[in-house]
């Protein structure tokens, strides 16, 4: 008989052996196989297994009920792979260490935090991958976007290009890349801002990985920046449809070419704005997306004059 009565269930409809008609049927734990004792036919190969229940009702449940650790990173120098020792004074079964013993769990701590880093690359690695943590928290930025950056700082540490460049004009350069990557768009300027280096060297680096690691990056669209600047100016989303349907036509004039996305979304938005009386200042509109109020101007005339838009200011 099956060890597991959960499993038998699984299998309800198989109760024969369809090549021999026998009903000595064996679950194979190991392999996840169903086999035929009397004629060794591999019934069925995909079992699920189960498992008891894994659900926990609060931290401490969940782990001491937890069959595995984090997941592997690539923002942590060594993958998230290695093992730390926790700064609890316990055993594995929850029995506190003796007085005489923590002098000895103290060295090895301090020990296990010194081997983790092993050889100049590594130590180079983890700093400019907190640096890069730094600087994404400091911008909202979301998860997919950490691990693109670290993936495309350590080509470029492959490749060896961050000789005589700074760890943190390559940080932010990759983050920018990685920014453009995954469509979440972040300007130089909000880059350098976040960073210990200035907007030219940060476009120099990022022009010169992208040429040697062969970066495919489409330009940044004026759409991709409106939930961000709507968001940021508390507006509906009816504005924010109303900008994009805006864009959307200046895109088919090709209104948009040739000039800087983020001054025509914001300028999309301003006239978004006050069509659906939601209105912002030029000068709330020009501090969220970093231009200027003449560069607003210039482009809501356009806009307004070349798609035909009425609107009274």
């Amino acid at each position: 008989m099956p060890k597991n009565p959960r499993k038998v269930e699984e299998a309800d409809e198989v109760t024969r052996c369809p090549e021999c008609n026998s009903t000595h049927l064996r679950f194979d734990y190991e392999r996840g196989e169903l086999v035929c004792d009397e004629c060794g036919l591999v019934i069925s190969d995909q079992m699920i297994d189960q498992g008891p229940e894994w659900r926990a009702f609060d931290m401490e449940q969940g782990e001491k009920r937890a069959r595995t650790g984090a997941p592997m990173t690539y923002t942590i120098h060594d993958k998230g792979l290695s093992t730390t020792i926790g700064w609890k004074n316990k055993d594995s079964y929850g029995k506190s260490i003796p007085t005489r013993s923590r002098a000895q769990l103290y060295r090895l701590r301090k020990w296990q935090r010194r081997i983790r880093v092993s050889n100049a690359a590594e130590r180079n690695l983890a700093f400019a991958l907190s640096e890069l943590d730094r600087m994404a928290s400091g911008m909202g930025l979301p998860r997919n976007v950490r691990e693109a950056a670290a993936m495309i700082y350590r080509k470029a540490v492959n490749k060896n290009l961050i000789r005589g460049r700074s760890i943190e004009g390559v940080v932010a350069a990759s983050l920018y890349a990685a920014c453009r990557q995954c469509n979440v768009p972040r300007t130089l300027d909000e880059i350098a801002g976040s960073s210990r280096v200035g907007r030219k060297e940060i476009g120099r680096t990022y022009r010169f990985m992208t040429r040697e690691l062969k970066l495919k990056l489409m330009p940044t669209r004026p759409q991709d920046y409106v939930s961000r600047f709507c968001s940021e100016l508390k507006l509906s989303g009816e504005v924010h449809s109303k900008a994009i349907e805006i864009l959307k036509d200046a895109a088919d004039k090709e209104l948009t070419s040739g000039r800087g996305p983020t001054g025509v979304a914001a300028a999309a938005i301003y006239v978004a704005s006050i069509m659906a009386n939601e209105r912002r200042t030029q000068r709330e509109v020009a501090d969220v997306a970093g231009v200027t109020e003449v560069t607003i101007r210039n482009r809501y005339k356009e806009l307004t004059e070349k798609l035909g838009i009425k609107i009274e200011l």
